[in-house]
């Protein structure tokens, strides 16, 4: 990752590991914005996306729960 990442998508990348550790697979839109705060899944979506930009993230489907950490 060339940039840094902001706040929010540290903690969204906490969110998914923590997540991912306790329930095997990764979260909704729904659940990662209630993790951190956002009410808009259409934020969480742009969030993710510029996450999988970055090379945070990958996903194996079209579905954001199909994520995993890189």
């Amino acid at each position: 990752m060339s940039q840094p990442l902001t706040e929010r998508q540290e903690r969204i990348l906490r969110c998914i590991t923590e997540w991912i550790a306790e329930h095997g697979e990764g979260p909704t839109l729904r659940e990662i914005g209630q993790c951190v705060g956002l009410s808009s899944t259409s934020s969480v979506a742009y969030q993710l996306g510029r996450l999988e930009q970055l090379g945070a993230i990958k996903r194996s489907g079209r579905r954001w729960r199909s994520c995993r950490l890189c």
